[in-house]
């Protein structure tokens, strides 16, 4: 029987502050769907509140049958995806919730993370990034804030 690593997580948490030189202080599972130009959604990861600002973070998985006929066509594998907005670029950040009792029970949607920010430095053009999430995205959002 193969024994896990209880140091997993923590070990993942240090080398990913390692890797990017910030503190990591909230993190959630979300689903990204719109609001980078780079990217189109809606793609899985993980929504990270550090000390640099905001990160969404894809890590590219397949199943065997998709990486199987992917290496016999010679295509390339699926790679990361990483958006990363400063925390001084950030405008506001909140977590929307369906407000109406019918539509929360006719439709159910998850919390949606909805994150405005100045795509350049200063006073530039803005744009909104949204995400669906869970509640405790709630624990990102005093992070997220120009004056954290």
């Amino acid at each position: 029987m193969e024994k896990k690593n209880p140091d997993g997580p923590a070990q993942f948490w240090r080398e990913y502050e390692e890797r990017y030189g910030e503190n990591v202080h909230a993190y959630v599972l979300g689903r990204y769907l719109s609001g980078w130009e780079e990217y189109e959604g809606p793609l899985w990861g993980l929504l990270i509140a550090t000390g640099g600002g905001f990160r969404f973070h894809h890590f590219p998985h397949e199943s065997w049958l998709t990486a199987l006929s992917r290496v016999a066509r010679g295509d390339k594998g699926p790679e990361e995806k990483t958006i990363f907005i400063p925390r001084d670029r950030i405008c506001s950040a909140e977590l929307y919730r369906e407000k109406s009792l019918l539509k929360r029970i006719l439709l159910a949607s998850p919390p949606l993370l909805i994150l405005r920010y100045r795509k350049e430095a200063g006073e530039g053009e803005t744009a909104t990034l949204r995400a669906e999430t869970e509640e405790k995205a709630a624990a990102l959002l005093p992070f997220l804030h120009p004056n954290a």
